[in-house]
């Protein structure tokens, strides 16, 4: 284990301070775990980003084609609302989306 000098702004200090009394942890345990929160979103977020640009979408649509097109079990479906069905797209998979007009100046958006 090592040890590390931390300068905290006072109000930052005393957050830290009452949300680990809160929890019923030391700030030291605080401050370790969200810093290893934090890590493992960045670390992620490098993984995906370094795994998509291996992707290929060849090898995509080959590993898809290989999946057995058959209904799911009914308790594996999902329920189909107004709410939550997925936009319209075209062929290419791209969402269709209509442009609206800006009501400010009347001109075209997207």
């Amino acid at each position: 284990m090592s040890a590390l000098s931390l300068r905290l702004p006072n109000s930052l200090h005393e957050r830290a301070r009452t949300l680990a009394r809160r929890e019923g942890i030391s700030i030291n345990q605080l401050i370790s775990t969200a810093l290893a929160e934090k890590m493992a979103v960045l670390l992620t977020a490098e993984y995906f980003t370094a795994r998509g640009q291996r992707a290929s979408r060849a090898k995509f649509l080959a590993a898809l084609a290989r999946v057995p097109n058959v209904e799911p079990e009914d308790y594996d479906k999902l329920i189909q609302s107004a709410a939550n069905k997925r936009p319209r797209s075209d062929r290419g998979g791209r969402t269709i989306r209509k442009k609206r007009r800006s009501r400010a100046s009347g001109s075209q958006g997207g």
